[in-house]
């Protein structure tokens, strides 16, 4: 009678799957500071959203607040309507500043 070994893989299961998908650059988030100004800088998941949120010019944030474009790709390209909604309770009545530090603070809670 023969031992048969089985190894286990060890796997971490996300708690979100919504923020480690990447998708594909058309469905990305698009920074622009104005209509026909794209800054160059895209998210394609949660993760990189957030991470260019850092680092995207002022005025793209207050742009695309205004817009709510980005409580929109949230909630139908990344399929976060919790997430959706935090973001479109962000007062804009703020310096841009505070309004970059309120949505990361927002984003990062609905990271794993």
């Amino acid at each position: 009678m023969s031992k048969i070994q089985v190894k286990k893989k060890l796997t971490t299961k996300p708690t979100s799957k919504k923020s480690l998908a990447i998708m594909s650059f058309e469905k990305g988030f698009h920074f622009y500071t104005n209509i026909d100004n794209y800054t160059g800088i895209t998210a394609t998941n949660l993760n990189e959203f957030e991470s260019n949120l850092k680092i995207i010019p002022a005025e793209s944030i207050k742009f695309h607040l205004q817009r709510k474009d980005f409580e929109k790709w949230v909630k139908y390209t990344i399929k976060d309507a919790a997430l959706a909604e935090k973001i479109s309770k962000i007062k804009e009545e703020q310096s841009t500043e505070d309004l970059r530090k309120e949505l990361l603070k927002t984003v990062k809670t609905s990271i794993p």
